[in-house]
């Protein structure tokens, strides 16, 4: 964690200016891009304010008239060029994760595949943009229903999946023949920009793809003329539930169509009937995939008491051989840092709380330099401690030991959010009845990584409105016209 780390990337795909309409700008001032592991700045980035959020909303606007335009074909093929940029560039895209957002490398070379499957996903989606010819009640009447894009739309993401998060959203929007602003999160612009270099060799037209990065400072500026601009059709933002509640309070003057993928706060649930080892590697990669921090990582491990000390033994085992602490760019690190140091100071105090209230440290329980974290594992964990009342984004696995399926879904749909769920058992009708009854969007049964292009993201209650990925993506993207020809002779 002490050595000199440096971001060795190919001159093109290290970009530091904003992009709006085909084109690289700078505005009066910058803002720095540190290294969360080492807290050293990698780059100074043009810090974009309202001006430049606006030139990027009337680019958009003005390319939207002609992007529509483009057959769904020639659409398909430039998000395919796209996608093979992505794939021929994957090792220096993968680097200015880690680099930015302090993930290992291997993760950041699987998020570049994951982030790349959606374009390629969505080129072969635009094609598939069916209307209908519906019967008519009338004999001289015909009636269709045409599917049209919505228009300019403002994407809003965040900095722990800061490729994937983007194009997830882009390429839906695209594919439907919408132009887009994308604000990145003032952690991670870099991702962005490489990004909309690889979008320009693509032949991605000049004003469809924009990008505006924005410090801390500018962000509420530059949300409000993404939210307000009446050029907007639709926001498109994943973040957190708070944030999400500003952004739709904002667009609701304007009646934007919006989307939202926000907080979660999953369960784990881990039956009698399970295979524990299998369990016991689902936790693993569910709770410390990006060190905690995934808006579908398990928060609350329930647990049946019948198996409960044997999970908790294993999983104990299993930190200690498979969970290494360091620089991301080192390849035995599998936890990198958190993404500042307020994410760590959140842990901590959600560890305090639980140890004063009683539970028992059993693995880690440590802040160490900077915003690196101890992975921890907790035992004799009650709902009323804080760690299973909020959101942790970190490394803290906290178990909580039930004995009936009853209990078990009380305590897992007893939040306001409802994003990812998880559970383990080998009884058929127990899976079906718990994945069914659990308030959540996205179910793993016996499986602890779920995501990918051809199903839905998205949850319930305050995680959110709307789909992404799978064929209901670009359907948030898309207006249903209806035509009515009439005096047809019968």
């Amino acid at each position: 964690m002490h050595r000199n780390y440096s971001l060795d990337v190919t001159a093109p795909l290290l970009r530091t200016q904003g992009y709006v309409d085909g084109r690289w700008v700078t505005a009066a001032s910058v803002f720095p891009v540190v290294d969360p592991a080492t807290g050293q700045e990698i780059a100074r980035v043009t810090d974009c304010g309202a001006a430049e959020a606006k030139q990027a909303v009337d680019a958009a606007y003005k390319a939207f008239y002609s992007w529509k335009q483009y057959t769904a074909k020639e659409r398909s093929l430039l998000l395919r060029k796209w996608f093979d940029l992505m794939i021929l560039h994957k090792d220096d895209l993968a680097k200015l994760i880690t680099f930015e957002c302090g993930k290992p490398m291997r993760e950041s070379l699987g998020e570049i595949a994951y982030a790349a499957s959606f374009l390629e996903w969505f080129s072969e989606e635009a094609r598939r943009v069916y209307g209908d010819i519906v019967p008519s009640p009338a004999r001289d009447r015909k009636i269709l229903l045409l599917k049209q894009p919505v228009g300019v739309s403002s994407i809003i993401t965040p900095w722990n999946f800061p490729s994937a998060m983007i194009t997830r959203k882009v390429g839906a929007a695209l594919a439907a023949g919408c132009t887009v602003v994308v604000k990145p999160a003032e952690d991670t612009p870099l991702s962005a920009l490489a990004l909309a270099e690889l979008a320009e060799q693509a032949g991605i037209p000049a004003g469809v793809f924009n990008v505006v990065p924005c410090s801390r400072e500018k962000m509420q500026s530059v949300g409000e003329v993404l939210c307000t601009d009446p050029l907007v059709s639709k926001i498109s933002f994943t973040g957190s539930t708070a944030t999400g509640k500003i952004l739709l309070k904002m667009a609701a003057d304007t009646v934007k169509k919006a989307s939202m993928e926000l907080g979660g706060h999953a369960p784990f649930i881990v039956f009698d009937s399970a295979d524990v080892d299998k369990a016991v590697g689902g936790a693993m990669g569910s709770k410390f995939r990006n060190s905690g921090q995934t808006c579908v990582c398990s928060n609350r491990f329930l647990v049946q008491t019948g198996i409960y000390d044997r999970f908790v033994e294993k999983l104990g085992r299993a930190m200690d051989a498979e969970l290494r602490l360091g620089h991301g760019s080192d390849p035995n690190t599998t936890q990198g840092p958190l993404i500042n140091t307020r994410a760590a100071e959140k842990v901590v105090h959600q560890i305090s709380d639980a140890v004063s209230q009683g539970a028992k440290v059993l693995r880690g329980g440590k802040r160490l330099d900077g915003s690196f974290m101890e992975p921890t594992l907790l035992t004799d964990v009650s709902t009323d401690m804080l760690c299973t009342k909020e959101e942790t984004f970190g490394p803290l696995l906290p178990v909580i030991r039930f004995n009936t399926e009853e209990e078990a879904l009380s305590i897992a749909n007893a939040s306001n959010v409802g994003l990812a769920g998880y559970l383990y058992s080998q009884d058929p009708a127990q899976m079906w009845r718990v994945a069914e009854a659990l308030e959540v969007g996205l179910v793993g049964v016996n499986e602890g990584l779920l995501s990918t292009p051809e199903a839905t993201f998205g949850g319930v209650k305050q995680s959110g409105l709307g789909r992404e990925g799978a064929k209901y993506g670009i359907d948030e993207y898309l207006e249903v016209k209806y035509m009515c020809f009439g005096g047809l002779t019968p």
